[in-house]
C-alpha cells in the first residue's frame, strides 16, 4: 500500500470511530462496523425480537436504517461532512430473530458535492435488500486532518467554518471538537474496531 493510500485509510478510520461514538441510533441496535475504507463500509446487525412485525419478520425499517448507517460510513470516509440527499431500498428477502445481518456499501459516484453508493444487505448468502444513496457534501470535516493526510489542504479553511464569502472573513472557532462531538481519544475509547480492518472480505 502507498502511503497516499495508507494515509487515506488511515483517515477513513479515524472519521469512522469519530462519528460511531456519537452515533447514538447506529450503536443503540447493536450494529458493528466490521471495515471501512475510501468510499466504502461493512456493517452488521443482530436481529432481535424488538425489531420483528406482525409477520414475525424484520421490521423493514430497521433494515432500511442498516443500509443508511452504511451508506452514511461510506460517503463520509473521506472527512467530508455529506448527508443524504435521497434513498430507495427494494427488499428481496425476509431476515427473522437471530439473523446477523451484514451491510456492504461502495461508491458509483463520487463528482462535485455530489455521490451515488450501493449498499447490498444479506443473511449469509442471501441478498435480503438492495438499497441507493445519493449524497450531498456540505461544509466543515468531521476530524482534525495532519497536513499528511488527503482532504482539505492545509491552506484551506479549518475545521468547522465556512469559506469566506466575497469581500468578507470567515470567522474561526477555538481550538477543540465541534460542539457535540467528543475528543478524538475519547471517541477512540468508545469505538471498538475489529482487530484489523483489512480482515474481512
Amino acid at each position: 500500500m502507498s502511503d497516499a493510500a495508507g494515509d487515506a485509510q488511515a483517515l477513513a478510520e479515524r472519521v469512522a470511530a469519530e462519528m460511531y461514538a456519537n452515533d447514538h441510533a447506529t450503536r443503540a441496535l447493536g450494529m458493528r462496523i466490521e471495515r471501512v475504507a475510501p468510499g466504502s463500509a461493512e456493517l452488521t446487525m443482530p436481529v432481535s425480537e424488538t425489531m420483528l412485525n406482525g409477520h414475525e419478520i424484520c421490521h423493514g425499517g430497521y433494515i432500511f436504517l442498516l443500509a443508511d448507517s452504511t451508506f452514511a460510513y461510506a460517503c463520509n470516509s473521506y472527512n467530508r461532512n455529506t448527508v443524504a440527499q435521497g434513498c430507495s431500498i427494494d427488499y428481496l428477502a425476509p431476515a427473522r430473530a437471530g439473523d446477523l445481518l451484514r451491510a456492504r456499501g461502495v461508491e458509483r459516484s463520487r463528482t462535485g458535492r455530489t455521490g451515488v453508493y450501493d449498499i447490498e444487505v444479506t443473511n449469509g448468502t442471501t441478498t435480503v435488500a438492495l438499497f441507493r444513496g445519493k449524497s450531498y457534501r456540505i461544509d466543515g470535516t468531521i476530524v482534525a486532518e495532519s497536513v499528511n493526510e488527503p482532504g482539505i489542504p492545509a491552506e484551506g479553511p479549518p475545521r468547522g467554518t465556512n469559506s469566506a464569502p466575497s469581500g468578507g472573513s470567515a470567522a474561526r472557532e477555538p481550538e477543540g471538537p465541534p460542539r457535540g462531538r467528543t475528543r478524538e481519544g475519547e471517541a477512540r475509547a468508545s469505538f471498538d474496531p475489529p482487530r484489523a480492518w483489512g480482515d474481512h472480505e
